[in-house]
Protein backbone atom coordinates (compact mmCIF):
# COMPACT_ATOMS: atom_id res chain seq x y z
CA UNK A 1 0.00 0.00 0.00
CA UNK A 2 1.03 3.63 -0.52
CA UNK A 3 1.10 6.08 2.38
CA UNK A 4 2.37 9.59 3.06
CA UNK A 5 5.09 9.97 5.69
CA UNK A 6 4.23 13.65 6.23
CA UNK A 7 0.59 14.11 5.16
CA UNK A 8 0.36 17.55 6.79
CA UNK A 9 2.69 18.85 4.07
CA UNK A 10 -0.35 18.85 1.76
CA UNK A 11 -1.67 21.88 3.68
CA UNK A 12 0.94 23.85 1.74
CA UNK A 13 -1.36 23.50 -1.28
CA UNK A 14 -3.44 26.36 0.14
CA UNK A 15 -0.55 28.82 0.41
CA UNK A 16 -0.84 30.39 -3.08
CA UNK A 17 -4.53 31.19 -2.48
CA UNK A 18 -3.92 32.46 1.04
CA UNK A 19 -1.13 34.74 -0.13
CA UNK A 20 -3.32 36.14 -2.86
CA UNK A 21 -6.28 36.75 -0.55
CA UNK A 22 -4.48 37.92 2.57
CA UNK A 23 -1.46 39.94 1.44
CA UNK A 24 -2.29 43.66 1.13
CA UNK A 25 -2.19 45.34 -2.24
CA UNK A 26 0.50 48.00 -2.77
CA UNK A 27 -0.40 51.30 -4.41
CA UNK A 28 2.26 52.66 -6.66
CA UNK A 29 3.16 53.67 -10.17
CA UNK A 30 1.74 50.47 -11.53
CA UNK A 31 -1.59 50.57 -9.69
CA UNK A 32 -2.84 47.97 -7.18
CA UNK A 33 -0.57 44.93 -7.18
CA UNK A 34 1.33 42.54 -4.97
CA UNK A 35 4.79 43.70 -4.03
CA UNK A 36 7.40 41.45 -5.65
CA UNK A 37 11.10 42.20 -6.25
CA UNK A 38 11.01 41.32 -9.95
CA UNK A 39 7.81 43.20 -10.82
CA UNK A 40 9.17 44.78 -13.99
CA UNK A 41 10.11 41.41 -15.49
CA UNK A 42 6.70 39.97 -14.62
CA UNK A 43 4.96 42.91 -16.28
CA UNK A 44 6.89 42.39 -19.48
CA UNK A 45 6.16 38.64 -19.52
CA UNK A 46 2.54 39.22 -18.56
CA UNK A 47 1.99 41.55 -21.51
CA UNK A 48 3.66 39.16 -23.91
CA UNK A 49 1.75 36.11 -22.68
CA UNK A 50 -1.68 37.67 -22.45
CA UNK A 51 -1.99 37.58 -18.64
CA UNK A 52 -0.27 34.28 -17.74
CA UNK A 53 0.65 35.50 -14.26
CA UNK A 54 -2.75 36.91 -13.34
CA UNK A 55 -4.68 35.01 -10.69
CA UNK A 56 -7.92 36.54 -11.94
CA UNK A 57 -9.19 37.95 -15.20
CA UNK A 58 -11.33 40.97 -15.51
CA UNK A 59 -14.41 38.80 -15.03
CA UNK A 60 -13.11 37.66 -11.60
CA UNK A 61 -12.39 34.04 -12.62
CA UNK A 62 -9.00 32.39 -12.18
CA UNK A 63 -6.98 32.37 -15.39
CA UNK A 64 -6.41 28.96 -16.98
CA UNK A 65 -2.77 29.94 -17.51
CA UNK A 66 -2.23 30.04 -13.76
CA UNK A 67 -2.70 26.27 -13.43
CA UNK A 68 0.65 25.10 -14.89
CA UNK A 69 2.40 26.96 -12.10
CA UNK A 70 0.02 25.58 -9.52
CA UNK A 71 0.54 22.04 -10.85
CA UNK A 72 4.27 22.41 -10.21
CA UNK A 73 3.47 23.57 -6.67
CA UNK A 74 1.20 20.54 -6.16
CA UNK A 75 3.98 18.18 -7.23
CA UNK A 76 6.45 19.87 -4.88
CA UNK A 77 4.02 19.59 -1.98
CA UNK A 78 3.42 15.94 -2.80
CA UNK A 79 7.17 15.29 -2.79
CA UNK A 80 7.44 17.05 0.58
CA UNK A 81 4.75 14.72 1.95
CA UNK A 82 7.07 11.78 1.14
CA UNK A 83 4.86 9.13 -0.48
CA UNK A 84 6.04 5.62 0.37
CA UNK A 85 5.16 2.14 -0.78
CA UNK A 86 4.89 -0.21 2.21
CA UNK A 87 5.37 -3.88 1.32
CA UNK A 88 3.91 -6.97 2.93
CA UNK A 89 5.12 -7.87 6.45
CA UNK A 90 8.13 -10.20 6.35
CA UNK A 91 9.36 -12.23 9.33
CA UNK A 92 12.61 -10.90 10.75
CA UNK A 93 15.33 -13.50 10.97
CA UNK A 94 15.76 -14.80 14.49
CA UNK A 95 18.96 -14.42 16.48
CA UNK A 96 21.20 -17.38 15.71
CA UNK A 97 23.64 -19.48 17.71
CA UNK A 98 27.11 -20.62 16.76
CA UNK A 99 27.31 -24.38 17.35
CA UNK A 100 30.57 -26.26 16.93
CA UNK A 101 30.16 -30.01 16.44
CA UNK A 102 33.24 -31.87 17.68
CA UNK A 103 33.17 -35.55 16.65
CA UNK A 104 35.47 -38.45 17.45
CA UNK A 105 36.41 -40.44 14.33
CA UNK A 106 39.07 -42.71 15.84
CA UNK A 107 39.03 -46.34 14.71
CA UNK A 108 37.06 -47.38 17.81
CA UNK A 109 34.05 -45.66 16.19
CA UNK A 110 33.93 -48.62 13.81
CA UNK A 111 32.51 -50.79 16.58
CA UNK A 112 29.16 -52.18 15.24
CA UNK A 113 27.23 -52.00 18.48
CA UNK A 114 24.46 -49.65 17.30
CA UNK A 115 21.32 -50.57 15.36
CA UNK A 116 18.88 -48.70 13.15
CA UNK A 117 15.69 -50.38 11.91
CA UNK A 118 16.89 -53.81 13.12
CA UNK A 119 20.08 -53.34 11.12
CA UNK A 120 23.39 -53.40 12.96
CA UNK A 121 25.61 -50.42 12.22
CA UNK A 122 28.80 -48.82 13.44
CA UNK A 123 28.86 -46.02 15.99
CA UNK A 124 30.13 -43.65 13.32
CA UNK A 125 27.25 -44.41 10.92
CA UNK A 126 24.75 -43.81 13.72
CA UNK A 127 26.44 -40.51 14.56
CA UNK A 128 26.27 -39.43 10.91
CA UNK A 129 22.52 -40.09 10.73
CA UNK A 130 21.65 -38.44 14.05
CA UNK A 131 23.91 -35.38 13.67
CA UNK A 132 22.61 -34.82 10.14
CA UNK A 133 19.05 -34.74 11.50
CA UNK A 134 20.16 -32.32 14.23
CA UNK A 135 21.72 -30.00 11.62
CA UNK A 136 18.44 -29.83 9.71
CA UNK A 137 16.64 -28.62 12.85
CA UNK A 138 19.04 -25.70 13.39
CA UNK A 139 17.97 -23.71 10.33
CA UNK A 140 18.86 -20.28 11.77
CA UNK A 141 22.15 -21.29 13.41
CA UNK A 142 25.69 -21.41 12.12
CA UNK A 143 27.30 -24.82 12.39
CA UNK A 144 30.98 -25.75 12.41
CA UNK A 145 32.54 -29.22 12.28
CA UNK A 146 35.73 -30.49 13.94
CA UNK A 147 36.83 -34.12 13.49
CA UNK A 148 39.46 -35.64 15.73
CA UNK A 149 41.44 -38.78 16.36
CA UNK A 150 45.18 -38.57 16.95
CA UNK A 151 44.93 -35.01 15.65
CA UNK A 152 42.05 -32.54 15.53
CA UNK A 153 41.05 -30.87 12.24
CA UNK A 154 38.62 -28.08 11.44
CA UNK A 155 36.60 -29.50 8.57
CA UNK A 156 33.90 -26.80 8.31
CA UNK A 157 34.20 -23.30 9.79
CA UNK A 158 31.04 -21.72 11.17
CA UNK A 159 28.55 -21.48 8.33
CA UNK A 160 24.85 -21.32 7.47
CA UNK A 161 25.49 -23.87 4.70
CA UNK A 162 23.99 -26.93 6.36
CA UNK A 163 24.16 -28.93 3.14
CA UNK A 164 27.93 -28.42 2.95
CA UNK A 165 28.39 -29.49 6.58
CA UNK A 166 26.31 -32.63 5.97
CA UNK A 167 28.32 -33.49 2.84
CA UNK A 168 31.52 -33.41 4.90
CA UNK A 169 29.82 -35.33 7.67
CA UNK A 170 28.79 -38.19 5.38
CA UNK A 171 32.18 -38.34 3.67
CA UNK A 172 34.19 -38.81 6.88
CA UNK A 173 35.67 -42.21 7.65
CA UNK A 174 36.92 -43.64 10.93
CA UNK A 175 40.70 -43.48 11.23
CA UNK A 176 41.10 -40.53 8.86
CA UNK A 177 42.48 -38.44 11.74
CA UNK A 178 44.43 -41.29 13.37
CA UNK A 179 43.69 -44.22 15.65
CA UNK A 180 44.04 -42.60 19.08
CA UNK A 181 41.91 -39.92 20.78
CA UNK A 182 43.01 -36.33 21.49
CA UNK A 183 39.95 -34.80 23.15
CA UNK A 184 41.93 -31.94 24.70
CA UNK A 185 43.30 -30.76 21.34
CA UNK A 186 39.86 -30.99 19.72
CA UNK A 187 38.27 -28.94 22.49
CA UNK A 188 41.01 -26.32 22.29
CA UNK A 189 40.51 -26.02 18.52
CA UNK A 190 36.76 -25.55 19.02
CA UNK A 191 37.38 -22.83 21.63
CA UNK A 192 39.79 -21.07 19.30
CA UNK A 193 37.21 -20.91 16.50
CA UNK A 194 34.41 -19.70 18.78
CA UNK A 195 36.26 -17.27 21.05
CA UNK A 196 36.14 -14.33 18.63
CA UNK A 197 32.45 -14.74 17.76
CA UNK A 198 29.60 -12.68 19.22
CA UNK A 199 26.31 -14.02 20.52
CA UNK A 200 25.45 -17.45 21.91
CA UNK A 201 28.13 -20.10 21.45
CA UNK A 202 27.82 -23.83 22.08
CA UNK A 203 30.13 -26.84 21.74
CA UNK A 204 28.77 -30.38 21.36
CA UNK A 205 31.59 -32.89 21.86
CA UNK A 206 31.05 -36.58 21.12
CA UNK A 207 33.54 -39.35 21.85
CA UNK A 208 33.64 -43.07 22.61
CA UNK A 209 36.97 -43.08 24.41
CA UNK A 210 39.31 -41.23 26.71
CA UNK A 211 41.96 -38.61 26.08
CA UNK A 212 45.08 -40.69 25.29
CA UNK A 213 46.95 -38.48 22.82
CA UNK A 214 47.53 -34.86 21.83
CA UNK A 215 49.51 -31.95 23.23
CA UNK A 216 46.87 -30.90 25.78
CA UNK A 217 45.54 -32.90 28.67
CA UNK A 218 41.79 -32.91 29.13
CA UNK A 219 42.27 -31.11 32.45
CA UNK A 220 44.07 -28.22 30.70
CA UNK A 221 41.36 -28.04 28.04
CA UNK A 222 38.64 -27.99 30.72
CA UNK A 223 40.31 -24.99 32.38
CA UNK A 224 40.48 -23.19 29.03
CA UNK A 225 36.79 -23.93 28.35
CA UNK A 226 35.80 -22.66 31.80
CA UNK A 227 37.80 -19.45 31.27
CA UNK A 228 36.13 -18.86 27.89
CA UNK A 229 32.69 -19.53 29.36
CA UNK A 230 31.47 -21.39 26.27
CA UNK A 231 28.77 -23.90 27.15
CA UNK A 232 29.82 -27.44 26.29
CA UNK A 233 27.62 -30.51 26.00
CA UNK A 234 29.54 -33.78 26.16
CA UNK A 235 28.31 -37.14 24.86
CA UNK A 236 29.86 -40.52 25.60
CA UNK A 237 28.78 -43.12 23.05
CA UNK A 238 29.07 -46.89 22.84
CA UNK A 239 27.81 -49.99 24.53
CA UNK A 240 29.65 -51.04 27.70
CA UNK A 241 30.18 -54.49 26.12
CA UNK A 242 31.55 -55.84 22.86
CA UNK A 243 30.93 -59.25 21.33
CA UNK A 244 33.41 -61.63 19.68
CA UNK A 245 31.11 -64.32 18.35
CA UNK A 246 29.36 -65.67 21.42
CA UNK A 247 31.94 -64.13 23.76
CA UNK A 248 30.89 -60.96 25.61
CA UNK A 249 33.70 -58.73 26.85
CA UNK A 250 33.89 -55.36 28.60
CA UNK A 251 34.57 -52.59 26.09
CA UNK A 252 37.17 -49.86 26.63
CA UNK A 253 35.25 -47.29 28.65
CA UNK A 254 34.46 -43.64 28.07
CA UNK A 255 36.15 -41.31 30.54
CA UNK A 256 32.82 -40.21 31.97
CA UNK A 257 34.34 -38.44 34.95
CA UNK A 258 36.37 -36.02 32.82
CA UNK A 259 33.48 -35.44 30.40
CA UNK A 260 31.19 -34.65 33.33
CA UNK A 261 33.76 -32.20 34.73
CA UNK A 262 33.97 -30.49 31.36
CA UNK A 263 30.19 -30.12 31.12
CA UNK A 264 29.86 -28.86 34.70
CA UNK A 265 32.72 -26.35 34.32
CA UNK A 266 30.98 -24.77 31.31
CA UNK A 267 27.37 -25.02 32.58
CA UNK A 268 26.57 -27.68 30.03
CA UNK A 269 25.48 -31.29 30.51
CA UNK A 270 26.93 -34.77 30.07
CA UNK A 271 24.97 -37.52 28.31
CA UNK A 272 25.54 -41.21 27.76
CA UNK A 273 24.27 -42.86 24.58
CA UNK A 274 24.49 -46.65 24.32
CA UNK A 275 22.22 -47.00 21.30
CA UNK A 276 20.99 -45.11 18.26
CA UNK A 277 17.75 -44.31 20.07
CA UNK A 278 19.72 -42.93 23.03
CA UNK A 279 21.83 -40.82 20.72
CA UNK A 280 18.75 -39.42 18.97
CA UNK A 281 17.21 -38.53 22.34
CA UNK A 282 20.40 -36.75 23.40
CA UNK A 283 20.48 -34.50 20.33
CA UNK A 284 16.74 -33.87 20.60
CA UNK A 285 17.23 -32.79 24.21
CA UNK A 286 20.12 -30.48 23.28
CA UNK A 287 17.91 -29.01 20.57
CA UNK A 288 15.32 -28.22 23.27
CA UNK A 289 17.91 -26.87 25.72
CA UNK A 290 19.21 -24.48 23.06
CA UNK A 291 15.94 -23.23 21.52
CA UNK A 292 15.79 -20.94 18.53
CA UNK A 293 14.47 -17.49 19.34
CA UNK A 294 10.90 -17.65 18.00
CA UNK A 295 9.75 -14.14 18.97
CA UNK A 296 7.28 -12.95 16.34
CA UNK A 297 9.05 -9.98 14.79
CA UNK A 298 8.22 -8.61 11.37
CA UNK A 299 9.51 -5.90 9.11
CA UNK A 300 7.91 -4.13 6.14
CA UNK A 301 10.03 -3.08 3.20
CA UNK A 302 9.61 0.64 2.53
CA UNK A 303 10.22 2.18 -0.90
CA UNK A 304 10.43 5.97 -1.12
CA UNK A 305 8.41 7.48 -4.00
CA UNK A 306 9.00 11.21 -3.44
CA UNK A 307 11.53 11.31 -6.28
CA UNK A 308 8.77 10.80 -8.89
CA UNK A 309 6.69 13.96 -8.17
CA UNK A 310 9.90 15.92 -7.56
CA UNK A 311 11.27 14.90 -10.95
CA UNK A 312 7.98 15.80 -12.67
CA UNK A 313 8.01 19.21 -10.98
CA UNK A 314 11.53 19.89 -12.21
CA UNK A 315 10.66 18.81 -15.76
CA UNK A 316 7.52 20.97 -15.83
CA UNK A 317 9.42 23.91 -14.33
CA UNK A 318 12.17 23.69 -16.94
CA UNK A 319 9.57 23.36 -19.71
CA UNK A 320 7.65 26.39 -18.48
CA UNK A 321 10.84 28.43 -18.19
CA UNK A 322 11.72 27.51 -21.77
CA UNK A 323 8.26 28.56 -23.02
CA UNK A 324 8.43 31.89 -21.21
CA UNK A 325 11.90 32.56 -22.55
CA UNK A 326 10.67 31.93 -26.09
CA UNK A 327 7.71 34.25 -25.53
CA UNK A 328 9.97 36.93 -24.07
Amino acid sequence: MTVLAYPYALLLLLLPFLFYRLLPAVKGLHGDSLRVPFLADLQRINIASGGLWQMETGSGKTSKKFWPLYLIWVLLCLAAARPQYIGEPLPLKNDSRDIMLVLDISTSMLEPDFTLGNRRMTRLDAVKAVVSSFADKRADDRLGLILFGTRAYLQAPLTFDKAGVKDILYSMQAGMAGDSTSIGDALALALKNLSGQKGDKVIILLTDGENNDGSLSLGQAIKMAADEGIKTYTIGVGSPNVFFGMLRLAAPGVDEQELKLLAEATKGQYFRAESTADLQKVYDLINQLEPTNNDARYVRETTELYALPLLLAIILGLGLAFVLRRIG
